[in-house]
C-alpha cells in the first residue's frame, strides 16, 4: 500500500485530491496537513512515498517544504500543485528535488498519471509549464536579478503574513541576522526599499496564498 500525503489549506482542495486517490485500492492519504509548518512535521512522521504539496500555503511555502522533506527523507517525491503558470516556481522548485509539478486545474485528468510518474521516480510536469521554461531559455532573457532563491521567498512569505525578524528565523531555524540577509537580499533584488513594497510584491506573485 503506497502512502499518499496531502497539504493544502483549503479542505475543499483536499477532499477532491482525497477521492481521486482513492480510485486506487493500493494508495491511501495517510495524512492531511493544513500549512507549511504541519506538512514538514507529518512527512517526517509518516515518510509517505508521495507528498502533494500546495505550493501557496500559510507559514512556509511549498518550495520550502519540500526542500526540507528532501533533506530529511529523499526517498519521498513531492508533487507540487499551484493555480500559478509561472516559470520561476519551476526553476526553484527544481533547485529543491521536486520531481512533480501540476497546474491545480489539471488535477483532475493528469493527478493519477502524475502519482504514478512519481512512484517509479519518474519527473511529471504540466506540459504549459514546461513550455513557458523552455520559451525564457530560448529567449537568453535573464532573470537572475529578479529570481528570488527559495529561502528568499521563505522569508517574504512570513514576512508578508506579518512575522517579525524574529519569528521568521523561529519558523525557519535561522537566526534573526542571517533573517535580515535574506531579507535585505531579497528587496536588493526586487529594487524595493520599504516593506509594504515587500508585502505588496508578496501578493502579486501569490507568496501569499487568498
Amino acid at each position: 500500500m503506497k502512502q499518499i500525503l496531502i497539504a493544502d489549506d483549503h479542505e475543499v482542495v483536499r477532499s477532491g485530491l482525497r477521492a481521486i486517490i482513492e480510485t486506487r485500492t493500493d494508495w491511501i492519504v495517510g495524512g492531511e496537513a493544513v500549512d507549511g509548518r504541519e506538512a514538514v512535521a507529518l512527512a517526517l512522521k509518516m515518510k509517505p512515498d508521495v507528498a502533494i504539496i500546495d505550493y501557496s500555503m500559510p507559514v512556509m511555502n511549498g518550495l520550502e517544504v519540500s526542500r526540507r522533506i528532501k533533506l530529511h527523507h529523499l526517498h519521498t517525491e513531492v508533487l507540487i500543485l499551484t493555480m500559478h503558470e509561472r516559470e520561476e516556481i519551476l526553476t526553484e522548485a527544481l533547485l529543491a528535488g521536486v520531481r512533480g509539478f501540476l497546474l491545480k486545474s489539471d488535477a483532475r485528468s493528469h493527478l493519477i498519471a502524475a502519482i504514478e510518474a512519481l512512484l517509479e521516480h519518474r519527473p511529471y510536469f504540466t506540459s504549459v509549464l514546461l513550455e513557458k521554461l523552455l520559451y525564457e531559455y530560448q529567449s537568453n532573457k535573464d532573470k537572475s536579478d529578479i529570481l528570488l532563491s527559495s529561502r528568499e521567498q521563505s522569508v517574504v512569505q512570513l514576512i508578508a503574513e506579518g512575522h517579525t525578524n524574529k519569528s521568521v528565523g523561529a519558523v525557519l531555524n535561522l537566526s534573526a541576522k542571517i533573517v535580515e540577509t535574506h531579507r535585505s537580499s531579497a528587496m536588493r533584488k526586487l529594487n524595493i526599499s520599504a516593506t509594504a513594497e515587500l508585502v505588496r510584491y508578496a501578493n502579486r506573485t501569490k507568496l501569499v496564498g487568498p
